[in-house]
């Protein structure tokens, strides 16, 4: 079955120096475009991330640091990848815990200014949790009937990703083929930021979802508690989630300044 789209959507995997949202960087990036019209166009990009690659992390996707020594950063490469993404919906696997944030992180590192607000995400790996609990490898076995060659490999497990969906939207006639239904059944809970510190309770507003004030109204922390936002930004938080804590900050001053 064919993906129903009012925009195009992009598919998209990365291989990474870890998995620290934060700290860690991509070594690869791979984006497959899918055109409402059923157009397709791909890229993928080995990158420099900058940082010595763990072998640890080298034994999973074979990337060291002297397969990426002559490859393009990834600020090089983000007005490419931006461009490639800009109003598109993002699709993946176990992408909305961690291939958006981490991306998210590279682009404002590269000053872009990244968010999905106009845009929404289908995580295939929560689809296929909650209808199968498998993996890739063995998502693509169930679905496709076909064996995943070149396992982590960028552009091998984005190929798959895309293909599970669609195989999914055939075996399950309860899911929408609707990008928008597809978001909302693969997310979890609702986020303020990518990386799930930030949270929204029932009403809406945005509440701390770790630590000592969790649960708790940010607004109201950051009045009664000022220096706990001061440490909050100097601390090792994910670029994105101090951006949306800044915003919340800005739109409280704001609305106290028309009162």
């Amino acid at each position: 079955m064919e993906l129903k789209l009012n925009r195009p959507i992009c598919f998209f995997d990365l291989e990474t120096t870890g998995v620290n949202i934060s700290k860690d960087r991509i070594v690869e990036i791979s984006i497959l475009k899918i055109h409402p019209n059923g157009n397709k166009e791909s890229k993928t990009w080995l990158v420099n991330p900058g940082i010595p690659i763990p072998a640890e992390t080298t034994a999973v996707h074979g990337i060291d640091d002297a397969k990426v020594a002559n490859e393009p950063t990834f600020k090089e490469l983000a007005p490419m990848i931006n461009d490639m993404i800009k109003g598109c919906d993002l699709g993946g696997f176990n992408s909305n815990r961690f291939d958006i944030p981490l991306l998210a992180e590279e682009l404002l590192r590269a000053d872009i200014d990244f968010d999905m607000k106009n845009g929404v995400a289908v995580d295939v790996q929560t689809i296929y949790h909650k209808m199968e609990k498998r993996t890739l490898a063995a998502a693509y076995k169930f679905y496709c009937d076909k064996n995943l060659e070149d396992a982590h490999s960028a552009e091998a497990d984005t190929l798959a990703t895309y293909e599970v969906l669609k195989a999914q939207l055939d075996k399950y006639p309860e899911l929408e083929n609707d990008i928008k239904f597809l978001a909302e059944f693969s997310s979890r809970k609702q986020f303020a930021d990518f990386a799930g510190f930030i949270a929204y309770n029932k009403e809406g507003q945005e509440v701390f979802a770790f630590g000592k004030h969790k649960g708790k109204l940010v607004e109201d922390v950051m009045e009664k508690e000022p220096g706990y936002f001061g440490w909050l930004q100097n601390a090792d938080f994910p670029l994105y989630t101090k951006k949306v804590l800044t915003a919340v900050r800005l739109r409280k001053l704001n609305n106290s300044l028309n009162q």
